[in-house]
């Protein structure tokens, strides 16, 4: 009997498996998901062993599947190791496991380390100290014998001076010169033994240097082929039965090494052990249980997509056999699709355009192919009334006066799971002014949002400084080192069934700013309902841009505008109507 595939101990006879398995990166997750990750997590938290650990903050994951008897069950993992094991009872295993005593890992991080410390010795020897210090006085005393000399020089000059003053005789003249040539010359040499004395000291200095960066890259060659090694011998399968190390997944789709931590993370291992068991996977989720990190958005018990960074390729090689759900960030083709079914048209001159943008719609084309953007679904509307037009005129339409009319130039963005309000430039000279505004923040624009749980200030403004999680993109991460200032201010609308409506001003627009000063701890401590990357997933992110005011790039004068279809009345029961 297998004691890593749990039955579930409440009845799920009435829930409906889905037909699909999931998309990692883009969920909501199955109701079967959250019944297991509700009973992993009443096991996790009865374990007094590595209790006070996992509470800190740790990402877990549970992966619902068919036994060769169809019966259904489920896996449980957790991510990176946990009380400094990676084969738990209860969870499955790594899928190679680092921490074998006698591993790869093990010997090849005792090499390393002992570099280490030779470098630490290096960087932090006596006689190192000794020397920076004896160059510090010694540039001391060379300056003080220079400044003596200069002070000698200039009594001499002041000499000269008054000599020529009272007349002298041209062979006075000649020895006058003769003195001031000598001490200049004098002060060149000075000058020059003092180079020299500090140039040889520096070179005692500099030969421990070599050996310390001789030794950082011997250190770093040698961490890049442990690596390496180390991703050969994580071998992981598919649905289909095939088998690739993760070293050439990588190579093969992003030509690089894989980054630190791949193959640790929830998703891999479920996956793997499922393939290796016979199992069939039929849904999956991850989920937070704990603090959140330091500087990372992550509540207890919401669920989150698998990483990018580590899980996309792998997942991408892993999946392969499965039936899937499709990316619900790409949005179906418009093609048989009224455009002005999909976003209105605000306010439109020969210079810019002002559009309501619907969720699950790019702002501008992205990397996914079959993605639409209102950029595109703009140009194209315009365009097709443009070929109307020009249909009637003979002896034919100018279809290339037409285009260029209509071609349209970014000039902000809203997240592809936002709704509201965008402005696109119709000339380079538009976009040029109207992004000056808003890098220079005159461009003034609210949102209405609804937070998961109730806010006890009704206003107030947030500060936490942003940056890309270079680990994980899109998610973006509070550094107050490394970040960009991000502000925001927030009103409360309304309260309602342990929820708050607010409205946002961004007074910057930084990635992701209002998602995470809504989610982080050191914000509101309160996700936007539906947000799946620091909250939870739901099939909308309760997310709009209710306004937008600038100045006219050409004219000058001042715009304002306003969703048309939604206002701060009816946001509520749009938002409600979505969950």
């Amino acid at each position: 009997m297998d004691d890593k595939l749990h039955r579930f101990l409440h009845d799920v006879s009435g829930v409906e498996p889905p037909a699909q398995f999931t998309f990692p990166f883009h969920y909501v997750p199955h109701e079967l998901c959250k019944v297991a990750a509700a009973e992993v997590m009443s096991y996790a938290q009865n374990q007094e062993l590595w209790r006070d650990e996992l509470m800190a903050g740790k990402m877990l994951g549970v992966l619902v599947v068919k036994d060769a008897d169809g019966a259904l069950g489920y896996l449980a993992a957790y991510s990176g190791n946990l009380a400094s094991n990676g084969n738990n009872p209860y969870f499955v295993p790594h899928i190679y496991n680092l921490l074998e005593p006698q591993g790869l890992f093990r010997t090849g991080e005792a090499e390393i380390t002992e570099i280490n410390h030779r470098i630490e010795q290096l960087e932090n020897s006596a006689k190192k100290r000794e020397l920076k210090t004896l160059i510090d006085a010694t540039i001391a005393e060379h300056k003080s014998e220079e400044n003596e000399m200069l002070n000698t020089m200039q009594t001499a000059k002041a000499r000269r001076d008054d000599m020529r003053a009272a007349g002298v005789t041209p062979e006075q003249e000649k020895q006058l010169i003769k003195e001031s040539q000598f001490q200049k010359a004098e002060m060149k040499r000075l000058k020059k033994r003092h180079r020299l004395t500090i140039e040889e000291m520096e070179q005692r200095i500099k030969s421990q240097e070599e050996e310390i960066n001789h030794l950082k890259a011997m250190r770093k060659a040698m961490s890049e082929k442990l690596q390496y090694q180390l991703f050969k011998l994580f071998v992981v399968r598919n649905a289909r039965g095939e088998s690739m190390d993760v070293a050439t997944i990588f190579e093969r789709r992003l030509n690089r090494l894989p980054p630190g931590g791949t193959g640790e993370c929830c998703a891999p291992k479920l996956l793997q052990y499922a393939f290796l068991h016979g199992y069939k996977p039929m849904c999956m989720a991850e989920f937070w249980v704990g603090q959140s990190p330091q500087g990372e958005v992550r509540h207890h018990g919401h669920y989150y997509p698998a990483c990018r960074s580590k899980c996309l390729p792998l997942l991408e090689f892993m999946l392969q056999g499965l039936d899937v759900e499709d990316n619900p960030l790409i949005t179906p083709s418009i093609v048989g699709t009224r455009p002005d079914s999909l976003l209105k048209v605000v306010y439109e001159d020969q210079w810019l355009i002002v559009i309501d943008k619907p969720i699950g719609m790019l702002t501008v084309p992205g990397k996914e192919k079959n993605a639409i953007s209102a950029l595109e679904v703009v140009s194209r509307m315009k365009n097709a009334q443009c070929t109307m037009q020009n249909a009637q005129f003979q002896p034919q339409p100018n279809y290339e006066l037409c285009i260029m009319n209509y071609a349209l130039f970014e000039v902000h963005r809203l997240d592809q799971a936002t709704s509201g309000l965008v402005v696109f430039a119709k000339t380079h000279e538009a976009q040029k002014k109207l992004r000056l505004q808003f890098e220079e923040r005159t461009v003034s624009k609210t949102y209405i949002a609804l937070l998961d749980g109730i806010l006890p200030e009704k206003e107030g403004t947030i500060d936490l400084p942003l940056r890309p999680d270079i680990d994980d993109r899109p998610r973006q991460v509070v550094d107050f080192e490394n970040g960009k200032q991000a502000i925001t201010k927030y009103r409360v609308l309304e309260y309602r069934d342990g929820k708050t409506l607010v409205e946002f001003t961004p007074l910057t627009g930084r990635t992701h700013q209002l998602r995470v000063h809504a989610s982080h701890p050191q914000g509101l401590n309160c996700p936007i309902v539906g947000d799946m990357l620091y909250g939870t997933a739901s099939h909308r992110l309760c997310l709009h841009a209710q306004s937008l005011s600038f100045n006219h790039p050409v004219t000058g004068e001042a715009m304002r505008f306003n969703s048309t279809e939604k206002t701060h009345q009816d946001m509520p029961d749009a938002f409600w109507g979505a969950l």
